[in-house]
């Protein structure tokens, strides 16, 4: 079985089916297509699937000029009919993995494509999990569901984790150029799924067990949230003692060696830093274990809202305003900049605590017109010397590209940059706070 899935991986007939069409599913979709290989997407998301039919895509902040072609030539099949899959030699899922309402992993969405593919799993098909989750995922939950109908992982099919490494908005870095580790379940099924990504990818990495590359992945965000937390405690200590942090840490990446700089902000945001670090410690528990280093600088960048509205509520007290009843302008609502993706957004808290506390919320954002997300619906307005006058305060959650600090300083009666977007800014200089 394996031999022959090996040969129409090879010689580019192996046909592939990527079950999630969002910011992880539809560029593997496009690089399969680029490397030859016919795609059937699936998704839930009826609008989606319909939209891209119409040659069409969704995602701002990636090139969608080849859809078009793709479902034109029967190259991309989008669907929301999961029978399909049946006929793929591959499959590849990559569904969100949320949190619950009690910070624990949500694997709702794995489960029920794992439900679908096992219902038309058939001899010599490979399954790759790519969703982000904690170690075991797809030995103690995955592999169970495909097993049940009695087929043999290793030899009448293959199963193995490799992790989702995109970078909404990352210019540099892509599908093809960034390494993709993998763990199959059996060599076998680790030699086949790395097989197949080889066709698109510069570097695959085989690691020795599903447990690895989940654990990796987990690794990769924990790593990052941990050390925004530490700089967005100096931060807020920083600030006390009358220093600016950004000028410590560009003194300090000066070190050519044992430093890399990281830097603050108002909170952490996207679908991977600020939930990956409770998948861990959640599965940790099962081994009687506390990851207290973890957990603790997940509660420091969880503050970063709360600390960011107190610094607006100083820098209006100093000047004889309160913030009940202040008009705030924030800049940014993509939790990162020049995206536009709103996922864990923090400066979706800074909204609700400011409202919550009598202010005058408005927003503006080039890349998020408009949005609605979990009960709050709001449209933007437009960047102008005249709304940025009328505001009692200017406060910058996200620094996109688009924005001319300059412009934006010179307009306004208050700047709270959490992002050191004004660093170059010379004039009016009494006029910004850095929070």
């Amino acid at each position: 079985m394996k031999d022959q899935l090996l040969a129409k991986v090879a010689d580019g007939t192996a046909s592939v089916a990527v079950v999630g069409l969002g910011y992880v599913g539809l560029p593997l979709v496009q690089h399969f297509v680029a490397s030859g290989h016919k795609v059937l997407g699936l998704d839930v998301d009826a609008a989606r699937v319909a939209t891209l039919k119409e040659g069409r895509g969704y995602l701002k902040d990636l090139s969608m000029d080849w859809v078009a072609g793709a479902v034109r030539t029967g190259a991309f099949s989008p669907s929301t009919g999961f029978g399909g899959a049946a006929g793929a030699d591959a499959v590849i899922i990559c569904v969100p993995t949320p949190l619950s309402e009690h910070r624990e992993p949500d694997l709702s969405h794995v489960r029920f494509a794992a439900e679908r593919i096992a219902e038309t799993l058939h001899r010599g098909q490979l399954v790759v999990l790519e969703s982000t989750t904690y170690p075991g995922t797809t030995e103690e939950v995955i592999l169970p569901m495909l097993t049940a109908g009695g087929l043999k992982v290793g030899e009448d099919f293959f199963l193995a984790f490799s992790p989702e490494r995109e970078d909404p908005g990352n210019k540099t870095f892509s599908v093809g150029s960034i390494p993709k580790v993998v763990g199959g379940v059996t060599p076998a099924c680790t030699e086949a799924a790395c097989a197949l990504y080889a066709r698109v990818c510069a570097r695959v990495v085989p690691v020795s067990r599903p447990g690895v590359a989940e654990l990796c992945k987990l690794l990769e965000n924990i790593f990052r949230g941990v050390n925004i937390a530490l700089v967005n405690e100096l931060k807020m200590l920083c600030d006390r003692m009358g220093l600016d942090v950004w000028e410590v840490i560009d003194a300090a990446a000066t070190k050519p060696f044992g430093f890399m700089p990281f830097y603050p902000g108002p909170g952490l945001g996207g679908h991977c830093i600020p939930i990956d670090p409770f998948y861990l410690t959640w599965k940790a528990r099962e081994y009687g274990f506390t990851t207290r280093f973890i957990e603790l600088s997940g509660e420091i960048n969880t503050r970063m809202p709360e600390y960011v509205v107190t610094r607006v509520m100083d820098a209006l007290n100093d000047r004889g305003r309160a913030l009940r009843g202040a008009r705030v302008l924030l800049l940014g609502v993509a939790y990162k900049a020049d995206v536009e993706d709103l996922r864990e957004s923090p400066a979706l808290d800074l909204m609700r605590l400011l409202r919550d506390k009598g202010a005058e919320v408005r927003y503006s954002d080039p890349h998020v017109p408009r949005f609605e997300h979990h009960g709050m619906s709001m449209e933007g307005v437009p960047l102008s010397a005249e709304e940025l006058a009328a505001s009692d305060c200017v406060l910058i959650a996200t620094a996109h590209t688009a924005y001319d600090a300059a412009f934006i300083v010179e307009n306004a009666a208050l700047v709270v940059d959490t992002r050191n977007m004004t660093k170059h800014v010379t004039a009016h200089r009494d006029r910004i706070v850095h929070a």
